[in-house]
């Protein structure tokens, strides 16, 4: 494992990684942008402006790319042609909230969470559900009872595992040839699931943030933590394999680069909307790793 270096800067707040097609994607939430860059973070360009603040990425396998659009619970598509259509309208479907982070399975299914309350204006937390989005923009519900549903990955096996950032947990489902979530699980389990009615109580009893994540090729889970300025690598049962400590927040990951053994990193002083829309503090870094990148995204 080597040091931390700094790749692209002055960013409101990057989040949502994904390596694709030989780049590295993100997105500045109060920017409204979807970005990618070449390896190095050169060659940076603007792929995708989203008005209402872009999440979750995700390819279909005709190579449509997805994209959340958080505010007004849509799922936009870009066409191959570069055509941007509504691909499903979520907002019927969901409680309070944004949207939040998403999954593209090989099949086309997109597995989309949300936040479940209203966060930016101090609502009380509330457990909430996971939408499968399929490809032809048909919605159903898959889960509930989960705690800010965030980051998710698919194993080669066809297993969904669901970071729940307010959960002290990982959660995993079996997903069938329809897209249908079966055999539910927890996966790692970081401590008690918090109680309160506020979000301040919530976080003091968060040990681990599950915020974005991705997978290696061992199966382990690489953890962005929320509230605690590192990522961690986790196998299946909770054991923690290794911790990188960072400067600052980190609130998603992904592995990348040309032999898959670059985990990217979304890094910002917090996640205050107020002060990250107020500021260009946030970075992309990257360091390198021994394991490369399993599974989706």
């Amino acid at each position: 494992m080597t040091g931390i270096a700094t790749l692209l800067r002055d960013f409101s707040f990057t989040e949502c990684p994904r390596w694709h097609e030989g780049r590295i994607w993100f997105v500045d939430f109060y920017t409204n942008r979807v970005l990618s860059a070449a390896e190095d973070g050169s060659e940076l360009r603007t792929e995708l402006e989203v008005p209402n603040q872009p999440g979750g990425l995700g390819w279909l396998p005709d190579g449509c790319l997805l994209v959340v659009s958080a505010q007004d619970r849509r799922i936009l598509r870009r066409e191959v042609d570069g055509e941007v259509v509504e691909h499903a309208d979520l907002s019927r479907h969901i409680g309070g909230g944004n949207l939040n982070d998403m999954v593209v399975d090989g099949d086309g299914h997109a597995f989309v969470g949300n936040f479940g309350f209203d966060l930016a204006n101090g609502a009380e937390p509330a457990s909430t559900n996971l939408l499968r989005v399929d490809p032809d923009g048909g919605i159903t519900e898959v889960a509930d009872g989960l705690y800010f549903p965030n980051g998710s990955v698919v194993t080669d096996d066809n297993v969904l595992l669901v970071n729940e950032t307010f959960g002290n947990r990982v959660t995993a489902f079996d997903i069938d040839p329809q897209g249908d979530l079966t055999n539910r699980r927890v996966w790692a389990q970081f401590g008690d699931v918090p109680v309160g009615s506020d979000l301040g109580t919530i976080i003091t009893q968060v040990v681990v943030a599950p915020d974005g994540s991705c997978l290696d090729a061992d199966g382990a889970l690489w953890i962005a933590d929320a509230v605690n300025g590192k990522v961690i690598r986790v196998r299946e049962g909770g054991e923690i394999l290794d911790e990188i400590q960072i400067d600052s927040g980190v609130f998603a990951c992904m592995l990348g680069g040309a032999d898959g053994r670059t985990l990217y990193l979304c890094s910002a002083p917090d996640f205050d909307p107020a002060a990250r829309a107020a500021a260009r503090e946030s970075e992309l870094r990257a360091v390198r790793v021994n394991v490369p990148h399993g599974g989706r995204p």
